[in-house]
């Protein structure tokens, strides 16, 4: 799969809170952070989430516009990763608890 080539994202300043709680209450959108904060970096294409391309490359554009994730172009993929210092530094805290969470609730479904 191939994301699309226009890469959106706010500068740091711009990352507002509710627009990052908005982008993590969908429940895809936090299984790709939660991937991302196992792995550090993953490229689109890795994403084993069963629905359409222009479903996923929507998920994906949610959280680059929301500041969660950050993509960078490598080739012809792009490289995923979390905003963690941007995030920390205008919200401390508030990733870490999230992915936690996350974490906690994927292991109680199985």
């Amino acid at each position: 799969m191939v994301c699309k080539t226009e890469i959106q994202q706010p500068v740091a300043e711009e990352i507002s809170l509710p627009k990052v709680l908005h982008a993590l209450s969908d429940p895809v959108r936090m299984e790709i952070v939660l991937k991302i904060a196992r792995a550090g970096e993953v490229a689109c294409g890795a994403f084993d989430i069963p629905m359409p391309k222009s479903t996923l490359s929507h998920h994906f554009r949610v959280l680059r516009e929301s500041g969660v994730v950050a993509s960078r172009r490598e080739g012809n993929e792009l490289m995923n990763y979390l905003r963690s210092e941007d995030l920390e530094a205008r919200f401390p805290g508030v990733l870490e608890a999230i992915i936690a969470a996350g974490k906690t609730s994927s292991i109680e479904r199985g």
